[in-house]
């Protein structure tokens, strides 16, 4: 999608599933990443029925805090119908560089991306993990210096979400239990932020669990939208998925994190 007159900004955009659902499920990535780091998701969601693309937001990281913005600018007039949060925050002064924030413009790109590097998980970590990171430190290659100090100047600049204009909107709050960017701080402030929220947490993850564990954040996707089947809001075609075909998915779940702890 082309979004400026001289064709020098252009966002790309995967829109897949079924075209007749008018209420699809729309992904926002992190700050390292672009349209293609859910392609877990997008994979296994539409083949399920889903259309994948509006109403509710999938936000990692960055992304979910824009998915909150977006939802309480437009609150007198809406347009998101739910949110599910990943290793996201409500605050961006838990990075502690809202000072720095307007000097990302002028850093060359290789300093920028050393940032964002920094805060990528190091030490042995399991293939999953591994194979999650090399892929996100290629997206993260490909993004250029102009795109990656407005990504950087958005998560830092000092923000905050206001939560009473949004707070009819059903939430997930999907985080992880092992490493990640996120403070305990932050996950904590999540939750006062959105008392009512599903929790949907994750033995392990890191920063991407979206690539490294995507059954569980699949699965926990469903269960989050399953709360629109048979609504004007539903993401899916209810005759595609049905709520005894996700029961089985949960307790092969179930069983498989008896198997981890094992």
């Amino acid at each position: 999608i082309i979004v400026d007159d001289d064709d020098s900004k252009v966002w790309s955009l995967y829109d897949a599933g079924p075209r007749s659902i008018r209420c699809p499920l729309i992904f926002l990535p992190p700050v390292s990443g672009t349209a293609d780091v859910f392609f877990q998701q997008i994979l296994a969601l539409t083949g399920w029925g889903y259309r994948v693309i509006a109403v509710h937001l999938f936000g990692a990281s960055l992304g979910g805090f824009l998915a909150q913005k977006f939802a309480e600018y437009t609150h007198k007039s809406p347009r998101v119908q739910s949110l599910i949060l990943c290793n996201s925050f409500s605050d961006t002064s838990i990075f502690n560089q809202t000072w720095t924030a307007n000097s990302f413009w002028l850093m060359p790109a290789f300093m920028l991306k050393k940032i964002v590097l920094g805060n990528f998980a190091s030490g042995p970590l399991d293939p999953e993990m591994a194979d999650g990171i090399d892929f996100m430190v290629d997206r993260l290659e490909s993004l250029g210096q102009s795109e990656l100090a407005s990504r950087l100047t958005l998560n830092c600049q000092n923000s905050y979400v206001e939560p009473h204009k949004i707070r009819d909107i059903p939430v997930t709050i999907m985080d992880v239990f092992d490493q990640s960017a996120l403070s305990t701080e932050a996950k904590e402030e999540m939750y006062k932020l959105y008392p009512n929220a599903r929790r949907a947490h994750l033995k392990t993850g890191g920063n991407f669990p979206y690539l490294c564990r995507s059954a569980e954040v699949n699965l926990y996707i469903q269960i989050h939208l399953l709360q629109f089947h048979g609504t004007r809001y539903a993401a899916i075609d209810p005759s595609m998925v049905s709520a005894e075909e996700l029961e089985v998915q949960k307790i092969s779940l179930h069983a498989s994190h008896e198997q981890e702890e094992q």
